[in-house]
């Protein structure tokens, strides 16, 4: 007799299905000599993958990293360099994607190249995530947990040389699993200072609490009871959970009820009372109190279509 049972809540699936995060720009530069490109901070995320060669990256307040085939950055909100020596003064890179079908930028040879894909949010929810990732990260190809990055990058390679029929929905696919396996080896990174988002996902105690808390948005959760299932005391608990994470467990329960809550009105079209049910307020009030302290307008008000990212 086969027994059915269910899988828990993962928080970072959770996060990225509801905030519709999805890679909806896709980017080439094939380059070779001395060459030097900037990008502005954009409320997106982005990542950027080696295939050949190696190039630097630079951002405001880091130190140029060099990057080599196999090699992963995700960038946030910051400003950006990708360069071949970070001495030499970039150009604007806007102008080489500016334009519809101009996805590929071509400098003097193609010693190295590299892709970039763009992550765009639905409505403007892209703030809940960017807030908790840094705002940029490396991850080398050797580095803990990335041998799929590799595999990933292999694929995408391949199926841009074959140029098969199908060859555009396989290489946005790719794309989107990139991305998850670039979060993934991030937080794997990080995951022995366990500070963040990420490396609370893989604490073992705080961990358990977020799936719990992600696994059902409007149960009445208290400090308590998110510490019972961590398994520490409530001092404990929340001292942890507010060091790592950069806020309270129930401003964290709050600030997520609302991103859901901002998602349904927009993607589902629901009564404010249903919604406000759904995410755990008991009156229609005070979750449009709420909605109103955090975005500034009312939930009837917010209409907010899908942010597109250049």
């Amino acid at each position: 007799m086969s027994r059915s049972s269910s899988i828990a809540v993962d928080p970072l699936s959770n996060v990225l299905d509801i905030l519709g995060a999805r890679v909806a720009r896709r980017t080439r530069i094939e380059a070779a000599g001395a060459w030097s490109l900037s990008f502005p901070g954009l409320d997106r995320l982005k990542f950027v993958a080696l295939l050949r060669g190696d190039a630097w990256i630079s951002v405001p307040g880091h130190q140029p990293r060099r990057m080599q085939a196999g090699d992963v950055c995700l960038i946030g909100r910051t400003d950006y360099v990708v360069c071949s020596d970070p001495t030499l003064a970039p150009a604007d890179g806007r102008a080489l994607y500016d334009g519809p079908e101009r996805d590929v930028a071509r400098i003097n040879g193609d010693e190295t190249v590299g892709i970039g894909g763009s992550v765009t949010f639905a409505g403007a929810n892209a703030d809940f995530l960017l807030d908790m990732l840094p705002d940029f990260s490396v991850v080398p190809r050797d580095a803990s947990g990335s041998s799929a990055i590799g595999i990933t990058l292999s694929l995408i390679s391949n199926e841009t040389e074959r140029e098969a029929i199908g060859g555009e929905i396989v290489r946005s696919r790719l794309a989107d699993i990139l991305l998850v396996e670039a979060i993934r080896a991030c937080a794997s990174e990080v995951r022995a200072t366990g500070m963040g988002w990420l490396g609370a996902l893989l604490d073992p105690r705080i961990g358990r609490a977020l799936a719990a808390l992600h696994e059902n948005v409007a149960h009445p959760w208290t400090v308590a009871e998110l510490a019972g299932i961590a398994g520490m005391s409530r001092a404990a608990f929340s001292a942890a959970f507010s060091r790592r994470i950069g806020q309270p467990p129930l401003s964290y329960l709050r600030s997520w009820r609302l991103t859901v809550a901002r998602t349904a009105l927009m993607r589902d079209n629901l009564r404010v009372a249903d919604v406000a049910e759904m995410v755990g307020y008991q009156s229609q009030s005070a979750f449009s109190q709420a909605f109103r302290r955090t975005f500034g307008t009312s939930p009837k008000d917010d209409t907010a279509g899908p942010a597109t990212i250049p």
